[in-house]
């Protein structure tokens, strides 16, 4: 029988480690980035290389790295010489045998990881954690050329190591308990934020980032949007730093295509099955910036700098009026309403707008007067100008007072039925040659068209809320829908400040059919168990530089809009990654939709 005594003794946590020197195998881009980083925070580090070339090449990054930040004044001349004395250089793994932290930072293949583990294996103390940094590979596989794979753990850096925050840490089913927290310990100790996740391909940011980047290119492959529309809506409509194709050239297409390829093979998911122009375009060697020509082309190799090609828009193309606009008309007074009235008005238009009834109407004018006045008192307009602004501005409860509209824009309920009796009075009331455009995010517009005697002049015109902020509308044309008025619609876009971006008619157009089985897979993760929604959050804000979390996008937007939208998706598609995850359709079945409702993916009543 086993005394309390015992029983203390076992259950006592034990001390952590106490990291002191800390070995970093290869000495590339990342490896010389991760050994800064080290050597910054005042520890030791023993980098090791092939050869003494290799070695030569792992200084002058860090020499060149460092310098950088002494002439921006990030660390004076002594602070680099003291970080730079911190480092020695080798090349066998066998000076290693004292580090108690081992870094493997080298070429993403499993035979050269698992040959470096295995003899590092036989160098290092039993106690020494052993670390790698790949980006796809399995660390689980890795573990299995040492003895102790308790000891073994991933910790993905992001580059560049020295400026990127996040560090996935990836814990595999053997991974000792006591490893993982002296670990993310060490991370805090550098400043950087450990998200701690299992061992899957892709972990948290890659996974997530690459379907999406993957759907990207497999959209322009199938020509429904130009690469810069593409771009664009993702730039414009979500506030992402960049636009999905540009960074596919960033990375370089053949680390995507590695990457996805990885992905692929260990989950199965056709998501991840890299899309076949990736493929042609490694082939012919055109890998992005790297090589100077991916999906744009650029000024040279490693060069950022855009310059046209055959697929740049000529400046010669803007689009023109073709109609003659000068009365706009819209219907609805909801939020995106009456922000689609102030934009109009603010541009010069003169605007009439229809409410269901004259309250509906006044709470218009009140809306845009509010907005003026938040303006005015931060300097960033006058009453003057509102006063021409709400001038231009007339509210009316009879639908028959839109007979004189050159076009019409729709802002109602998302309900097709509703939407399709709007068109068919608006196409007895509305003068010939009027364009009528809807704001529908997912409905078909085609449906809207068929119901008129003109689907020639029915368009999508898709506002981001809120649309006096947003800059980015989806001109969306169907089959029907003639050349000259898509191009009047992006002219007029143009006219008011827009970004307009072209496409097709099909469920969610170009940002909601990226964004969405994006954050569909994101609560597909958090189902599995694979991260928490803070570190998928913060995995997806710090690593790959987003506005926003996708659980806090998802309580922004609300479950219940983002569920009806991933439906349409799938059933439209049909793709099985598209089906909407449990957990979605649990929560709005449970009433928790998200901010609007004080409780979503997370619990808003005590805020």
């Amino acid at each position: 029988m086993t005394s309390p005594a015992t029983l203390s003794a076992e259950s006592a946590e034990p001390a952590a480690r106490t990291f002191t020197t800390i070995g970093v195998v290869g000495l590339g881009t990342m490896g010389a980035g991760i050994a800064e980083v080290f050597a910054r925070n005042g520890y030791a580090v023993i980098g090791v290389e092939l050869n003494d070339e290799a070695v030569a090449r792992g200084r002058q990054y860090l020499t060149h790295s460092t310098g950088r930040a002494v002439k921006r004044e990030k660390m004076t001349e002594a602070e680099q010489a003291e970080l730079l004395g911190r480092i020695t250089y080798s090349t066998s793994l066998k000076d290693l045998a004292d580090a108690d932290l081992v870094v493997e930072a080298v070429v993403e293949s499993m035979d050269t990881k698992k040959a470096i583990f295995r003899e590092l294996d036989g160098i290092v103390r039993p106690e020494t954690v052993l670390a790698t940094n790949t980006s796809s590979l399995s660390v689980t596989e890795l573990s299995s050329a040492t003895s102790g794979p308790g000891r073994v753990i991933g910790v993905h850096f992001f580059n560049p190591a020295p400026v990127q925050n996040l560090v996935e840490v990836v814990r595999t089913v053997v991974t000792e308990p006591v490893v993982l927290d002296d670990v993310q310990a060490l991370l805090g100790t550098l400043g950087k934020s450990p998200v701690v996740c299992g061992d899957k391909a892709g972990f948290i940011a890659n996974t997530l980032l690459f379907g999406y980047l993957n759907h990207a290119a497999s959209m322009f492959e199938g020509r429904y949007a130009t690469r810069e529309d593409i771009d664009a809506g993702m730039r414009f409509g979500c506030g992402y730093p960049m636009g999905p194709l540009a960074l596919l050239d960033l990375i370089g297409l053949d680390t995507a295509y590695e990457i996805l390829e990885t992905m692929y093979r260990q989950g199965r998911d056709r998501l991840h099955a890299p899309t076949p122009i990736l493929k042609q375009m490694v082939t012919a060697g055109l890998l992005g910036r790297k090589t100077g020509r991916g999906f744009y082309t650029y000024e040279g190799p490693d060069s950022p700098v855009v310059v046209a090609d055959d697929k740049t828009p000529s400046a010669d193309e803007a689009p023109q009026l073709k109609h003659d606009i000068r009365q706009v008309g819209v219907v609805g007074t909801g939020t995106m309403a009456s922000g689609i009235v102030e934009v109009f008005a603010k541009a010069g238009y003169d605007v009439l707008y229809v409410g269901r009834s004259q309250d509906k109407v006044d709470g218009v004018v009140s809306a845009i007067t509010k907005n003026f006045d938040k303006q005015i008192q931060r300097g960033r307009s006058t009453e003057e100008a509102k006063a021409e602004v709400l001038a231009r501005v007339t509210g009316t409860t009879a639908l028959d007072d839109l007979r004189t509209v050159d076009i019409v824009v729709e802002a109602i309920a998302e309900d097709l039925a509703i939407k399709t009796t709007l068109f068919e009075n608006l196409d007895e009331i509305c003068k010939p040659g009027a364009i009528l455009a809807t704001t529908t995010s997912s409905l078909p517009i085609i449906s809207m068209a068929k119901v008129t005697s003109r689907p020639q002049d029915v368009i999508g015109m898709h506002f981001f809320n809120p649309a006096t902020i947003m800059k980015l509308v989806e001109v969306v044309s169907t089959v029907s829908t003639d050349d000259d008025v898509t191009e009047t619609t992006r002219a007029l876009c143009a006219k008011v400040g827009k970004v307009a971006v072209s496409c097709g008619d099909r469920a969610g157009f170009i940002v909601n059919a990226l964004l969405f089985p994006y954050l569909n897979d994101a609560v597909k993760m958090l189902e599995a168990h694979y991260a928490t929604a803070d570190d998928i959050d913060l995995a997806m804000k710090q690593g790959c530089a987003l506005p926003m979390g996708p659980f806090e996008l998802l309580d922004v937007v609300g479950n219940d809009v983002s569920l009806a939208i991933q439906r349409e998706l799938f059933q439209e598609f049909r793709e099985p990654g598209f089906a909407p995850a449990p957990l979605l359709e649990h929560l709005v079945t449970a009433g928790y939709l998200g901010r609007k409702t004080k409780r979503g993916f997370r619990d808003y009543s005590r805020r």
